[in-house]
């Protein structure tokens, strides 16, 4: 257990920011199921409208350091790979 006044401050801190990290981690792994859904049942057309959608949800979480920034472009381009085969 933490004995300083700051070590317990930086407790405090570290849970909140882990809960909010949790919350944007969840709308980004929904957001990716969705778009597999879409891209799985063959809507095209609502695909493509999802995608820019998909791509700023990913630029987000990337930006805040969830994921790597190009983890995120990794997955943009593989998913839009998959709409353009479709």
């Amino acid at each position: 257990m933490a004995n300083t006044k700051s070590a317990i401050k930086r407790i405090r801190r570290i849970s909140k920011q882990t809960k909010v990290n949790k919350v944007r981690k969840s709308r980004y792994k929904s957001a990716i199921k969705k778009m597999n859904l879409l891209i799985s049942d063959k809507k095209k057309s609502e695909a493509l409208k999802f995608l820019p959608k998909l791509n700023s949800e990913l630029m987000k979480i990337a930006k805040t350091g969830i994921i790597k920034k190009q983890n995120a472009s990794r997955n943009v381009s593989r998913i839009t790979k998959k709409i353009s085969a479709l």
